[in-house]
């Protein structure tokens, strides 16, 4: 249970104080804020309050949404990124996970432009606040709207391209990514070249009710997650397993239950 990180989105439905105070009730060593659950607080304050309830604060989530039709839809984006950056160095947390968007009608090759030129707009200020960044690639079904990067082999290339090693990498998320047949090799290329900074776990229900708000607790779906996890902790990757699961099925229950089902899943998992 040591490696267990829980995203405050899992259980939207519980305040920030909440999640602080069960989530460690139940083995959670660690905690990935959604930025929407710092709106209108004290930075500091959180930061102490995280730090006072023995959890490690793993990442926020989320920055991105770089790509727009307009140049000042793109400088609003890379605003809203610098905002993320001094949040996340306010509460302690190490890293950004980046949601990277996309424009309906636009390219996707223009997308994915207009994404690397914002990460390397923003990646001296993450690098100055000792902040990492994470692409995280969305499954295809996203490819419209909310992400122009689909595959690790995808996310490699701006790396690539962006040259900044210490500063951005990839988060892996088996919800979007389990299909992927190059998954392996391009996860054993994200280890050898340090890329591999966030990895999350959840599962694919069958059949999915909405692809969005459906996914399920481990053990639920199909996903082969210990597989793609072995894989992961093969590569050397010594951090959480962040269990991320937008349910409208689980918000809608017994909050406290559903952790004790997240705690008993995922220790059934790593058993």
């Amino acid at each position: 249970m040591s490696r267990l990180c829980v995203h405050t989105i899992t259980t939207k439905p519980l305040s920030l104080e909440q999640c602080l105070a069960e989530f460690p009730k139940r083995g959670v060593s660690g905690i990935t804020i959604w930025r929407q659950a710092l709106e209108g607080r004290d930075l500091s304050a959180v930061k102490r309050q995280t730090a006072d309830s023995g959890m490690e604060v793993i990442s926020l989530c989320r920055g991105g949404f770089f790509p727009s039709a307009t140049a000042a839809g793109r400088q609003a984006a890379i605003d809203d990124n610098m905002k993320a950056i001094e949040q996340a160095h306010a509460i302690g947390a190490p890293l950004i996970v980046l949601v990277c968007g996309a424009v309906p009608g636009q390219p996707l090759t223009e997308s994915r432009k207009q994404i690397a030129d914002g990460i390397a707009a923003v990646l001296p200020a993450a690098e100055q606040a000792g902040v990492r960044l994470a692409i995280e690639p969305l499954h295809p079904m996203y490819a419209d709207d909310r992400s122009a990067v689909n595959t690790m082999r995808q996310a490699h290339e701006i790396c690539d391209a962006l040259g900044s090693p210490k500063s951005d990498g990839i988060a892996v998320a088996v919800y979007h990514a389990w299909w992927d047949p190059e998954l392996k090799s391009q996860n054993d290329l994200a280890g050898q070249k340090g890329r591999l900074h966030a990895f999350h776990i959840c599962d694919w229900k069958t059949p999915t009710a909405d692809l969005l708000n459906d996914r399920g607790l481990m053990g639920e779906g199909c996903i082969d997650i210990r597989e793609i996890s072995d894989w992961v902790d093969a590569t050397g990757f010594t951090g959480h397993r962040e269990v991320e699961i937008f349910s409208n099925k689980w918000w809608s229950s017994d909050q406290n239950d559903f952790l004790d089902q997240i705690a008993s899943s995922y220790a059934q998992l790593y058993s």
